[in-house]
């Protein structure tokens, strides 16, 4: 015990915690589980649902166990009579304004609201009447707003607001009235969000999804007249387990390429191919900037969460955007021209469809800079959730599966390309392959530790040559980005070469599009390390572990684009960015 420790009572029995944490922390501390709606760890600790009522001896009032510090010698009862019953009353009132289309919601069994009326007992709802929402929003390509369903824990507010810093959500109206949405009651699609879907992943319900387009991909397949590929990003093989009730963390590369090819795509191809193809291409393009004066820092492009935020906030910022394409649309180009040519298929016949961590990728292949000849680098793209339930509605047994290749060319990647789910990996990967250019040999030493780990802001000097120390700084998550756009404003960051940034606290392994984790399991554990575990172990077990190395990367350079940075290059790979409206 410290002079900081705090002991008191919770339920007649006596606990010793860190002086300045609440009841519900220190209950769970000690394996007393206390329920919640609202409360998100560090973020949304509010007490607005009521659901962590407890009662404190000699208080008149029942308390919110969320926003309830601990102090020496009180005593906490978390199951009473009466804060049962003022649990399951908060409960069938929040049930009564709930949309409960239980059997077909997106977040049937995987719902927080519905857990609690399971574990409360809630076999009839007493208070039926009126309901205050009705409105669906599913104009943004991305995301579908169903207030419905929304319980006003503020969850997804907090995260746009105190997260991301972005802010298109907000409280609006009174009591019975009240709602959250964006400004003016537009769509937010029409306001300046950036698709990131980090409200999806923290809504306790169903009230935000993504916009399906699971039918679009099987309609297809089902179609004679299409050549149907795939491609999936290096994140979701660190997560589609636990759709499949796998431990977090596994590393599900091999059952993910036997599923997609049980799917009957002609083609199951992987986004590391086109990340190592990244690799080359920004590597390249950095090297030329650092030579030739070039505008540094030069911040990486492969997260469109980032891209559509700094189009919509920091468009005088654009300059310093590396021009590369993002992984996947490198790789649907390069599908739609070089696999397209190999196979003899036209390109129009050619459908790219992609799994992805990220609810903003569907809003990224429907750019228009995102094509070459008219034709979409990528035609779907689709969450690593909704790959879950094609898999689960062909009732494949994904635990049984066998462990698969992908298909060889576009299914060969490096162990550089395998952390680019992570964040800092596409800051490695890069400075794996630049330091051997640089220095024209095989650097052995390649595991730069200094950007890996899941803080939200880390710099790092990193010696790439003799003559040349490269400074680099990594950023996720809006909040942190902001301060490093911030920062390059006023100065802060004018000798440094290069910055990685991505929408996604923790990087794509916590993207919009990943199986969605309870808040209560948050808590016990960092999903962003977890998950990124899986990333590091593949790139380890690797034989080739740069971009450079990868020997269909080579081989495509030799035959169909040429020299990293050339005309056709360019022509493919690279594209523009301009400025986008907030509202």
């Amino acid at each position: 015990m410290t002079m900081s420790d705090v002991t008191f009572k919770i339920n007649n029995m006596e606990i010793t915690v860190p002086e300045g944490i609440t009841v519900l922390e220190a209950a769970r501390r000690h394996n007393i589980d206390i329920p919640t709606l609202c409360n998100l760890k560090d973020v949304n600790e509010i007490g607005a649902c009521r659901m962590c009522m407890v009662e404190v001896a000699g208080a008149k009032a029942l308390q919110a166990a969320c926003v309830y510090p601990v102090a020496p010698g009180i005593e906490v009862f978390t199951n009473t009579p009466r804060a049962r019953k003022a649990r399951r009353v908060n409960l069938e009132l929040i049930l009564s304004n709930h949309h409960r289309e239980c059997t077909t919601c997106i977040r049937s069994e995987n719902c927080e609201l519905q857990s609690l009326a399971k574990d409360l007992g809630i076999s009839d709802i007493p208070f039926e009447g009126e309901k205050s929402g009705h409105h669906i929003d599913d104009l943004s390509p991305s995301i579908v707003r169903d207030e419905s369903k929304c319980v006003l824990c503020k969850r997804c507010l907090a995260i746009c607001n105190k997260v991301q810093k972005i802010g298109v959500l907000g409280a609006v109206g009174r009591g019975f009235t009240s709602q959250v949405q964006p400004v003016f009651n537009k769509s937010i699609a029409e306001v300046g969000c950036i698709n990131c879907g980090q409200c999806i992943v923290n809504c306790p319900v169903g009230a935000l999804k993504e916009k399906s387009d699971i039918n679009r991909v099987w309609d297809a397949l089902g179609d004679p007249t299409k050549t149907v590929v795939v491609q999936s990003a290096p994140a979701v093989r660190a997560a589609l387990g636990e759709e499949f009730n796998l431990p977090m963390g596994t590393n599900v590369t091999g059952k993910l390429a036997a599923a997609l090819r049980r799917l009957n795509f002609d083609g199951v191809f992987d986004t590391d191919f086109g990340a190592d193809v990244t690799i080359m291409e920004e590597g390249t393009e950095l090297i030329n900037r650092v030579k030739n004066g070039g505008v540094l820092p030069m911040i990486t492009s492969c997260s469109p969460g980032w891209i559509k935020m700094i189009e919509t906030y920091y468009p005088e910022m654009i300059p310093h955007l590396s021009s590369c394409k993002s992984p996947q649309n490198m790789t649907g180009a390069l599908l739609k021209s070089h696999y397209a040519e190999m196979n003899g298929i036209d390109p129009k016949d050619l459908v790219v469809v992609s799994v992805m961590p990220c609810t903003a990728k569907k809003y990224e292949v429907q750019r228009d800079e995102l094509s070459v000849d008219g034709n979409q680098d990528v035609d779907i793209s689709i969450t690593t959730r909704e790959l879950a339930r094609m898999i689960k509605e062909a009732r494949l047994d994904f635990p049984a599966l066998p462990d698969e290749e992908f298909d060889p060319y576009y299914g060969d990647y490096s162990g550089a390309a395998v952390i680019f789910g992570a964040t800092g990996g596409v800051m490695e990967a890069a400075v794996r392959t630049v330091a051997d250019v640089l220095n024209d040999k095989d650097i052995q030493k390649i595991d730069y530790e200094a950007v890996r780990g899941v803080d939200g802001l880390k710099t790092a000097e990193v010696e790439v040559t003799p003559d040349l120390t490269v400074k680099v700084a990594v950023a996720s998550g809006g909040s942190n980005i902001r301060k490093v756009m911030e920062g390059i404003k006023n100065g802060e960051y004018k000798d440094y070469h290069f910055i990685e940034l991505m929408a996604c606290p923790g990087g794509c392994v916590n993207g919009g599009g990943q199986p969605i984790i309870s808040a209560k399991r948050k808590m016990e554990v960092d999903i962003r390390a977890e998950r990124a575990k899986a990333l590091y172990s593949e790139d380890a077990s690797k034989k080739y572990r740069k971009s450079h190395q990868n020997p269909s990367v080579i081989r495509i350079y030799e035959e169909f684009l040429g020299e990293p940075g050339g005309h056709k290059a360019h022509e493919l790979l690279h594209t523009t960015y301009s400025q986008k409206a907030k509202v």
